[in-house]
């Protein structure tokens, strides 16, 4: 999201109560991540869909459906997004905007074949009982997602912001029309819609990076070669994605756990649709962080580095570096009353929720410790986004591999010490690694304009 500051700060000139809601809206959307709103479209045509569709089964299977597709491609894709994005960045910086694009066409092609074959050769292994239509269309629609990560990262990168929120907005829409207009034709329909409202989406993303560069020619791989990757970024996407969706596939293939859906297709009722609300309660947290960090921490870290590189006094300097860590400081405080507030409404709100969803209140506990994880999560995208500012990709790279093993060895601990325990190993996994991350990061700040001379 590095960039995104500048978009904000153009908004809030204006000055006006219009400005700041159009400003909190765009750092809400782009900051919660649009799988977040992936998700949120598809439990909206479920809902939509019920008793319409056909048997029940075939809202589960259409949901478990895109639910992989959205997991799996975003751990295919997550070693190909910063990677490729700081690569776009670095030749963005040299003035060879011609070999943006060829470089994106490449990292496409590479990852729609990975896609496309791993599809393939699993759909046709693992889901033999299904009709061919169907098993098409699931292949498409992961390749199509993969590809649309891909784009999301790259436009975020372009600093395309506002087209990013319409293109979501009338992708999701036109998936949300088309779905309910095939739900009669059960789940190969809602399966079409959803495939025909996603390439929409792809397509025109698609237009506005060919409109965006030019290219000299029609692909290029100098991404690929040794030199033009960092492979602490390739790491970071994969231990991320892993470590963010490594819990729910062991409740979903731990027996009495997870309920097989279709083929090796398992949810998770017990444990999906808390950890669904939860993630619904950081879009305000991370509309308020992005806000703050992204005007007044871009503002304070340009005037540090420019006093660097100008030859300011060591006093002009560290006057520099204090005003990032308050604002650093500032943003967590905010951060954490916003998102605290909003765990609290969802603690008194909780137990009606899961009456209307039509969930056991005795997994009110679990919901109430995946809103703790949640807003652990919140801060520990924070801590990473300044460690991204500041170029210590190494140490971005142990949180995220601090995040995966442990939530991986204490959810598997939770499971076994029974339902009491369900949701402590990823409230306890992401707490551990957000005092970890915090503490380096005050250490990190205390020593900013040492290790930035000595790094020269």
């Amino acid at each position: 999201m590095a960039g995104i500051g500048f978009e904000l700060r153009r908004i809030l000139r204006r000055d006006n109560l219009r400005s700041l809601i159009e400003a909190y809206t765009l750092a809400a959307i782009l900051g919660s991540g649009p799988w977040i709103l992936s998700m949120v479209g598809i439990v909206v045509i479920g809902l939509l869909s019920y008793g319409v569709a056909g048997p029940d089964i075939v809202l589960a299977e259409f949901q478990a459906s895109i639910r992989y597709v959205i997991a799996l491609s975003l751990i295919l894709t997550g070693p190909f997004q910063l990677a490729f994005i700081r690569f776009t960045a670095d030749r963005m910086y040299e003035n060879r905007l011609d070999v943006v694009v060829p470089n994106y066409r490449a990292v496409s092609l590479v990852v729609s074949s990975l896609a496309g074959t791993g599809g393939i050769v699993g759909v046709w292994l693992l889901f033999p009982g299904q009709s061919p239509a169907y098993r098409i269309l699931l292949v498409t629609s992961f390749v199509v997602v993969c590809n649309i990560w891909i784009a999301t990262i790259f436009l975020a990168g372009l600093k395309q912001y506002k087209e990013i929120v319409w293109l979501y907005a009338l992708g999701y829409g036109i998936t949300l029309a088309a779905s309910l207009a095939l739900r009669t034709r059960g789940l190969e329909g809602l399966m079409f819609g959803f495939v025909f409202g996603q390439a929409f989406l792809l397509a025109g993303m698609l237009a506005l990076i060919l409109r965006s560069f030019p290219a000299s020619t029609w692909v290029s791989f100098a991404f690929f070669r040794n030199g033009c990757t960092y492979p602490s970024l390739v790491l970071i996407g994969l231990f991320y994605n892993l470590g963010v969706w490594v819990d729910k596939f062991l409740f979903w293939y731990t027996p009495f756990l997870g309920q097989q859906v279709m083929g090796p297709f398992n949810a998770s009722l017990i444990y999906d649709l808390p950890a669904f609300l939860a993630y619904l309660s950081i879009i305000p947290g991370m509309a308020v962080f992005l806000l703050r960090m992204e005007t007044d921490f871009v503002e304070h870290y340009e005037g540090f580095y420019d006093s660097v590189r100008a030859g300011g006094s060591l006093s002009q300097i560290r006057k520099q570096r204090n005003r990032i860590v308050l604002t650093v400081r500032i943003g967590v405080l905010e951060l954490i009353k916003v998102q605290a507030v909003t765990t609290l409404l969802l603690f008194v709100w909780g137990e009606r929720l899961l009456v209307w969803m039509d969930i056991s209140p005795l997994n009110l506990p679990l919901l109430y410790l995946r809103l703790i994880g949640a807003a652990l999560h919140v801060l520990f995208l924070a801590i990473l986004n300044v460690f991204f500012y500041l170029d210590r990709r190494m140490i971005a790279l142990w949180l995220c591999v601090g995040l995966t093993v442990p939530n991986l060895l204490f959810t598997q601990v939770s499971i076994m010490l029974g339902p009491e325990y369900y949701g402590y190993g990823f409230a306890v996994a992401m707490l551990a690694v957000v005092l970890t991350g915090l503490l380096v990061l005050s250490k990190t700040l205390e020593e900013l304009e040492y290790e930035t001379f000595m790094l020269q």
